[in-house]
């Protein structure tokens, strides 16, 4: 399965994979809104073996072939713990 990753000019590390190349009607309107202007940055095939780095490939590809996209949000960082303060 092929997927197009674009970069949220809005939201900081955040991405949307799409199933179709330049697909944006596949989002919902909300979410097209929030994410602002979309800047295309790779294609890459989603093999079983395929790895990546922040998410499972296959929940990738599950998404895909449900809704036609995947949104993937920036690593959460954890603060520092405040029930040591």
């Amino acid at each position: 399965m092929q997927a197009y990753v674009y970069k949220s000019q809005r939201k900081a590390d955040t991405y949307v994979y799409l199933a179709c190349r330049d697909d944006f009607e596949s989002l919902p309107d909300a979410l097209r809104d929030s994410l602002g202007r979309l800047e295309f940055v790779l294609d890459v095939a989603l093999t079983p073996e395929r790895k990546l780095a922040r998410v499972d490939a296959a929940v990738v590809r599950d998404n895909l072939a449900q809704q036609g996209y995947h949104l993937q949000f920036p690593p959460v960082h954890e603060g520092s713990d405040l029930a040591d303060a």
